[in-house]
C-alpha cells in the first residue's frame, strides 16, 4: 500500500492542541482506516479497537506508525497477570504509546502488565508506553450496574475506587467518562493520564454512550486526552470536524 505521510498541521489550531485528541477509527475495514487517518489534517492521534485490530492484526499499528501518527491500543486486557503481562509486552514491542487494560483485574494483574510493557519497549526500541486502566464503561449507567452487575457503589466511588488501585499498582493513568474527570484530577495530579470517551461535541447524537460532555468542558475538568469517533469520521468534513473540537479549549 502507498504511504501518505503526514501534512503540516492547519494554521487554525496548535499541534499541541491536535496531540489532546484522539480519533477512534472504530467500524471501519483495514483500506478505510488507513486511507481516513492519512486524509484528516492535523491528525496526531488515532485508537486502534477490537474491531479493527481482529480484522487488520498487528500490523495496522506499524503502518499508521508509517503514516507518522501515534497509536492509542484500546484492546482492554483483563485476565490472569501472566497473561495481561504477555499481551501488553507484545503491545508495546508494536510500538503502541497508549495500551488499555482492565482495572478490575486487580494490583497483581496490573503491576505485571506494567513491568511486561516496560521491558517490550525497551527490549524492541520502541517508546515507553502509558497502560491506562478502565474503570467504569462510558455505556453504563447507575441503575442498570447494581442491577446486572449487583455493585452497590455508585458510579463516581466505583470509578475512584479503581483508578486509585489503579495508581497505586504503578499505572500510568485511566479511561473514565468526563463526568468524573474533575474528582479523578483533583486525587491525581498530572502526570496521571486522564483519557475519556465519551466525548459529544454540541448537536452530535450520544449514541452508545451515557456519560457524556463537550470536548471544552472536558479538557476545563482535567483531561489529558480526548477520544472522539463518529463525530468525527462520520462528518461530511472530517479534517473540520477534527479542528471543531478544539473550540473553547486552549493548550
Amino acid at each position: 500500500m502507498r504511504v501518505v505521510r503526514r501534512r503540516c498541521v492547519a494554521s487554525s489550531f496548535s499541534a499541541e492542541s491536535a496531540e489532546r485528541i484522539i480519533v477512534a477509527l472504530d467500524g471501519m475495514a483495514p483500506e478505510q482506516a488507513l486511507e481516513f487517518a492519512a486524509a484528516v489534517e492535523g491528525l496526531r492521534w488515532v485508537k486502534v479497537g477490537l474491531e479493527l485490530f481482529v480484522q487488520a492484526g498487528p500490523q495496522v499499528v506499524a503502518q499508521l506508525r508509517d503514516q507518522g501518527l501515534r497509536v492509542f491500543l484500546d484492546l482492554k486486557f483483563h485476565d490472569i497477570p501472566a497473561t495481561m503481562a504477555g499481551a501488553c509486552r507484545r503491545a508495546a514491542a508494536l510500538g503502541a504509546e497508549l495500551i488499555t487494560v482492565h482495572a478490575c483485574a486487580g494490583s497483581e494483574a496490573l503491576q505485571a502488565a506494567q513491568a511486561a510493557a516496560v521491558e517490550g519497549a525497551q527490549s524492541s526500541g520502541q517508546p515507553l508506553p502509558t497502560l491506562l486502566a478502565v474503570t467504569v464503561l462510558t455505556s453504563w449507567e447507575q441503575q442498570r450496574l447494581q442491577r446486572e452487575l449487583a455493585i452497590s457503589q455508585d458510579i463516581a466511588e466505583r470509578v475512584s475506587a479503581l483508578a486509585q488501585l489503579s495508581a497505586t499498582a504503578g499505572i500510568g493513568g485511566c479511561v473514565c467518562s468526563p463526568l468524573e474527570v474533575a474528582a479523578l484530577r483533583a486525587q491525581h495530579p498530572e502526570p496521571f493520564a486522564l483519557v475519556t470517551p465519551g466525548i459529544r461535541p454540541k448537536g452530535a447524537a450520544v449514541g452508545d454512550q451515557a456519560r457524556v460532555m463537550g470536548p471544552a468542558e472536558a479538557m476545563a475538568a482535567g483531561a489529558s486526552k480526548l477520544v472522539i469517533g463518529r463525530p468525527i469520521t462520520k462528518a461530511e468534513n472530517p479534517s473540520a470536524a477534527f479542528a471543531a473540537c478544539f473550540s473553547g479549549f486552549s493548550c
